[in-house]
């Protein structure tokens, strides 16, 4: 016996998964754009970040003269360790609000 073929049940998944392709060009072009800023500890150093990981500006916010290397290089160390948790955090973000509406099927 021939199974029938479901004709709205086809097109609602045609539907959604045209929704989801758009949601996801959405999310793309958010992780390209959204920035975040963030500084070193010791407030030397401020790092922007695009939620997708790339550093965009490095500014120092104070004398460097006085300064040992090594301080310089540790807020530095600090500041792009921070921007890459910034990162990561705009782009769960992101992801959670453009995919609100779709979530993970029960016992993916």
């Amino acid at each position: 016996m021939p199974r029938e073929i479901d004709e709205a049940w086809i097109e609602e998944a045609v539907r959604r998964y045209r929704r989801i392709e758009s949601l996801q060009a959405e999310f793309d072009q958010a992780v390209d754009t959204v920035e975040v800023t963030v500084r070193s500890p010791d407030g030397l150093v401020e790092v922007v970040v695009t939620a997708n990981g790339r550093i965009t500006d490095v500014r120092f916010l104070g004398p460097l003269h006085h300064r040992h290397p090594r301080e310089v290089a540790g807020s530095v160390r600090a500041a792009v360790t921070a921007a890459a948790d910034a990162a990561l955090w705009a782009r769960e973000k992101l992801h959670n609000e453009t995919f609100a509406a779709y979530r993970p099927l029960a016992g993916a």
